[in-house]
């Protein structure tokens, strides 16, 4: 076997990787932004690798994969699932695997408290893969730390060369991340750039898509043939802003990313369906009688008297996104209602298993859903790049 260390040149959709004494640690947001906003929550959730892969191009029939995972345990929660590593191969998913080692994060949500205990890094293993020369990724989990320590294959692997697809950069919330799905390749936006042929950049961060200036900066200095943001259900569920700082805020994200794709075509994306805040301002909470019951459900605590003081519900924050895209008039920016991804007659049928987060099939649903009413659009323009942040995307 064949040991290759994990560097940068072996990553697609990190914006930085940095090189720790137990493996790299791919980021999705730079240096620069963590610095501005060193707030637990985004820290954890950006260094969560959701649509981030290796890319390389090999002959091996075996590979084997050494990482370090650190994983999430919320106090008095059921245990969590261990994060999930795919193989694709020429685009096609031939298998995926856990590793059941790593660091620990044990976190109250009552308290806000975190502690953290060190463990050991682990391999997953795929063997009997088909001979010949083939392009092969790895998806590290969307929904775990993971740092990436060396790849094992019995025959030499290199970095793949640069897919020459159009590239899509998403922001959103959990729900972008991939909060409830199964699988890296089963988050709607992952699913949604392999349905279209993309290759996807994923800035969604759980809970923390608040309209910061510091992402809109970010995706300003991406290369990108399409820019997409959702925006709403984080503003209402943490409680962050009142109408009138709403609307300001929103305005300048748009004008900082128009600073740097002055005619990339823009989507604003509104939230989907969410029956605990369509009416009812945040915060959301836990919902303390099914957690003690072992279910992890959430509840809106706020007051509806206040939305006409300028408290965001869904619905409020949907009017007043088709309002600010309709009154900039700028051609290359679009508004897509988030009811169209996923609607109350949708949540009938599948509804949100903890009144927040869409489960498997709705992620699968709403990616091939986005696909189609917007992502089907990138083949009649052209690829970006010219930059060697384009090449690692």
């Amino acid at each position: 076997m064949i040991r290759t260390p994990v560097t940068a040149d072996l990553l697609r959709g990190a914006l930085e990787v940095e090189q720790t004494d137990r493996g790299v640690l791919p980021h999705r947001l730079p240096a620069w932004a963590r610095a501005q906003l060193p707030d637990p929550s985004l820290l954890l959730a950006e260094g969560q690798p959701a649509g981030v892969r290796l890319a390389f191009r090999t002959a091996a029939t075996v590979v084997e994969l050494e990482a370090l995972p650190g994983k999430r345990v919320y106090a008095g929660a059921p245990l969590r699932p261990d994060g999930t590593y795919e193989l694709v191969i020429d685009g096609e998913v031939v298998g995926g695997g856990s590793i059941d080692s790593g660091d620990v994060l044990l976190v109250d949500l009552m308290t806000g408290r975190a502690e953290r205990t060190d463990g050991e890094p682990g391999r997953v293993r795929w063997d009997g893969l088909p001979p010949g020369v083939k392009d092969v990724e790895i998806w590290l989990p969307h929904d775990e730390t993971s740092r990436p320590i060396s790849l094992h294959t019995d025959a030499p692997v290199e970095p793949a060369p640069p897919s020459g697809r159009r590239t899509w950069v998403h922001h959103g919330s959990s729900i972008s991340h991939g909060s409830a799905a199964e699988r890296p390749t089963g988050t709607w936006a992952a699913h949604a750039s392999r349905l279209a042929g993309v290759d996807l950049v994923n800035l969604g961060f759980a809970g923390s898509a608040l309209v910061d200036q510091c992402v809109a900066r970010t995706i300003r200095d991406l290369p990108a043939d399409l820019v997409s943001v959702k925006l709403g259900i984080n503003v209402a569920n943490h409680d962050v802003m009142r109408m009138r700082a709403f609307t300001s805020a929103v305005h300048g994200f748009l004008d900082t990313i128009r600073d740097g794709h002055p005619e990339t075509p823009l989507v604003v994306v509104s939230p989907i369906w969410c029956g605990i805040h369509e009416d009812t301002p945040g915060p959301a909470a836990p919902d303390m009688g099914a957690w003690a019951a072992g279910e992890v459900r959430f509840v809106a605590v706020g007051d509806p008297d206040e939305v006409p003081a300028g408290k965001l519900t869904l619905r409020t924050i949907r009017a007043e996104l088709a309002r600010i895209v309709e009154q900039r008039a700028d051609p290359h920016l679009r508004y897509l209602d988030g009811l169209t991804l996923y609607g109350a007659e949708d949540a009938v049928r599948l509804p949100l298993p903890d009144d927040l987060h869409p489960d498997a099939t709705t992620h699968r649903l709403i990616g091939e859903r986005f696909a189609s009413a917007v992502l089907s659009g990138l083949v009649t323009t052209s690829p970006a790049g010219g930059s060697s942040a384009a090449a690692r995307h």
